[in-house]
């Protein structure tokens, strides 16, 4: 049986209501989709400066706007009884004052329409704990719902149900690749759960937003945090962006195309505006020229000669458009290797700030260290074969020494002849080698 706690988290909640502690259970840090009062400490000029509409907050990422009750000021963190169809339903108020005003007009809901639902109250202990029964009923259900949909042969996946506050009513969300006929497991769960059952189909977007989960990008999904629309994504923006058609990476945890591949779509669609059409081909004294690739957040453009197809000559895009202003005007460059030259001084280095998004990034560490350590490092390894040749001299005279005490002894006498000739020379006496070589050779 799963916990209370664990079924409040999907509702926002820091930890389980109860009738006399409620303040700070609506934290801005856990909740999905949430918005920050960024004026709630501005003052307004008008006189009635408290707004009558609040943004109350349900399950996952359902939210609505509720009219509250006159003379009644609510504020974001309470929890209120609201209208629903049938009965009433609990949530978390998670706007009030004069942002509300801002969200229903970003979301294009009209504050003036006399159709809002309504607040009835703040929530009683008895809503409160009815409240949380129901939420804690929620995924034990739905493992009943899974076995008697796969009992049943249904060709659908249940992904989440929701209880209704006061226990009357269940929506049971599902997806589907086609049209299902679940009237006879309408009849089992409502004989199960005795309350309204509520089927509601949703696409592959809306389940990863309720599920939740981690991207390639190591980020949670931006679906199950912040992204509210869902726009459709088509094959024709990743290959504006230049991407590699390989659906293993372009596809993200729900199956289709990822959605931040529109977040720069329009970056995209300004910058490829001002490049030169690629469809005409560069005329020079060396030869034609066609073109074969583009980056266009760099502004290069690739061509090649036809006698010569696999030597890419990169240009910026000024300077294609200066060639094809010249071909216009029957003129011709001598070549295009003049403008790649100039291209490879001008060439702009985008520098990674955070640098930790690299994969290679310890192996560029090493690298760089040995490239610069290799002149000491060589006079360091000269230095180093020199002392152990010393030292590899030294101790085998050592052990010499010590295997032969009589060759030590000798040695030592030899060295005191050796100096005692020399004092002989110096005090001008001939030594004995000299008179061995003024000898003559009667031979």
């Amino acid at each position: 049986m799963h916990s209370e706690k664990e079924a409040m988290q999907s509702r926002g909640c820091c930890f389980v209501p109860s009738a006399d502690q409620n303040e700070n259970i609506n934290q801005h840090s856990c909740c999905k989709l949430d918005a920050y009062d960024w004026i709630s400490d501005v003052n307004f000029i008008e006189e009635k400066r408290y707004f009558d509409i609040v943004e109350v907050r349900f399950k996952n990422n359902r939210k609505g706007f509720f009219r509250s009750p006159e003379g009644e000021v609510l504020r974001s963190g309470d929890i209120v009884a609201v209208e629903a169809s049938p009965g009433h339903d609990i949530g978390i108020v998670s706007l009030a004052g004069e942002i509300v005003r801002l969200q229903m007009h970003k979301k294009k809901v009209p504050y003036k329409d006399t159709y809002i639902n309504k607040v009835y109250r703040k929530a009683r202990a008895n809503d409160i704990e009815k409240w949380i029964q129901a939420a804690a009923q929620e995924i034990p259900s739905m493992i009943i719902t899974r076995k008697a949909v796969m009992s049943l042969g249904l060709d659908m996946k249940i992904n989440d149900v929701e209880f209704q506050g006061d226990k009357t009513k269940a929506i049971f969300y599902y997806t589907a690749e086609s049209r299902v006929d679940f009237r006879e497991l309408i009849k089992i769960l409502a004989e199960k759960f005795t309350v309204r059952i509520e089927m509601k189909q949703i696409g592959v977007r809306q389940e990863s937003s309720r599920l939740g989960g981690i991207g390639s990008c190591g980020r949670e999904l931006c679906c199950s945090s912040w992204l509210t629309d869902f726009n459709s994504v088509s094959t024709n923006t990743a290959r504006l962006q230049n991407l590699s058609m390989n659906p293993q990476k372009l596809a993200g945890q729900c199956g289709k195309l990822k959605c931040c591949l529109n977040f720069e779509q329009d970056n995209y669609k300004e910058e490829a505006a001002k490049f030169p059409p690629t469809d005409v081909k560069l005329k020079t004294k060396s030869g034609d020229a066609f073109f074969q690739k583009k980056d266009i957040l760099s502004g290069m453009m690739w061509y090649s000669y036809y006698d010569k197809p696999s030597v890419f000559i990169g240009m910026r895009r000024q300077e294609v458009q200066n060639i094809q202003r010249m071909n216009d005007k029957d003129k011709m460059p001598e070549a295009l290797n003049a403008y790649f030259e100039q291209e490879i001084e001008e060439t702009v280095k985008f520098d990674n700030v955070i640098g930790q998004d690299d994969l290679t990034r310890f192996d560029k560490v090493k690298s760089a260290g040995n490239k610069g350590k290799t002149k000491q490092s060589g006079n360091r390894n000269s230095n180093n074969r020199k002392n152990n040749k010393n030292n590899k001299s030294a101790k085998s005279k050592a052990n010499k020494n010590q295997q032969n005490p009589e060759a030590k002894s000798k040695d030592n006498k030899s060295k005191n002849n050796r100096g005692k000739g020399n004092q002989n020379n110096k005090s001008g006496k001939p030594s004995n080698r000299n008179n061995n070589q003024n000898k003559p050779n009667n031979n």
